[in-house]
């Protein structure tokens, strides 16, 4: 298996994206619970017909492209296929010297953004990213391979990595979230998602509230054709401009807001609405 993903990166990214969207499509065709997931949480977000459609290649676009990124070899940076928008936030956060996390949702081309940050700013406070752990022990070494680069560690989804990243914060580092993932049970509360609540993880604002760092938005929209991304960065007072505060219920209002901007790009296909095990029901009524 790894040796198909070795030949997948030599392919072009415009190739890759193409087949990547026939999968989705097969995948969606082929599985009755991930066509049902989909079209449910679609429907929670009010999304037409035709953007429902649309993010099924996208789903698929962004699976087949994890091969290209994670095994570009160092001539292909993939700095040279990104495009930045918005960077003058970055460099005011980081002339703060305070520390600085970084949100993305599961929108566009998520996996880019870590080595996008790393490759432009990593030499001036390096990332730290979250992530959690593939259960295949083949994919797993693939991932702890490659996703580590300079300027960029990984910290898993577990008391360790918390502590991993509250100390890169303190160094006045920085580090990466995907706040709409789904955390395990005692690490979360429920609040609202599209209008219905979703275990949601505490750690941004934990993070945010022991450390003092500062809080900036970051996505990657993948560009038609195979010509990469485009990399934008918001604070999130653009977004919510009365927001005052990183509690669980405004992280989700600001990725709902983010997703919003193209929502053909979120994954939609997510088990966002899952019950981790074990832990307890939302409370009809409430965000908890």
């Amino acid at each position: 298996m790894t040796a198909l993903l070795h030949w997948l990166a030599r392919w072009p990214l415009w190739l890759l994206h193409g087949v990547g969207a026939v999968l989705g499509w097969l995948t969606y065709a082929g599985s009755s619970a991930y066509r049902s997931r989909l079209r449910a949480n679609a429907q929670r977000a009010g999304l037409a017909g035709d953007v429902r459609r649309a993010s099924v290649a996208h789903a698929g676009r962004m699976v087949a492209e994890l091969p290209w990124l994670w095994l570009n070899p160092p001539s292909r940076p993939v700095q040279g296929w990104v495009r930045w928008q918005g960077q003058e936030a970055l460099d005011a956060a980081l002339e703060q010297n305070g520390g600085l996390i970084l949100l993305t949702p599961h929108l566009g081309s998520f996996e880019v953004c870590a080595q996008a940050y790393a490759h432009r700013f990593g030499h001036r406070a390096p990332m730290t990213a979250l992530y959690r752990p593939a259960r295949q022990a083949w994919l797993r070494q693939v991932e702890e391979a490659n996703r580590q680069r300079p300027g960029l560690s990984t910290a898993p989804a577990t008391l360790s990595g918390v502590r991993q990243m509250i100390r890169a914060l303190r160094r006045g580092e920085t580090v990466g979230l995907l706040p709409d993932q789904v955390p395990p049970q005692g690490m979360g509360v429920w609040a609202p998602f599209f209008g219905e609540p979703a275990y949601t993880m505490t750690l941004a604002s934990r993070l945010q509230e022991q450390t003092g760092a500062q809080v900036l938005l970051m996505w990657a929209q993948r560009q038609p054709q195979g010509r990469g991304w485009v990399m934008e960065v918001m604070r999130p007072q653009d977004l919510l401009p009365a927001l005052t505060d990183y509690s669980p219920e405004s992280i989700n209002a600001l990725m709902q807001a983010m997703i919003e901007r193209a929502p053909e790009q979120y994954l939609w296909g997510y088990h966002r609405y899952k019950q981790p095990r074990s832990a307890p029901l939302p409370v009809p009524g409430g965000s908890e």
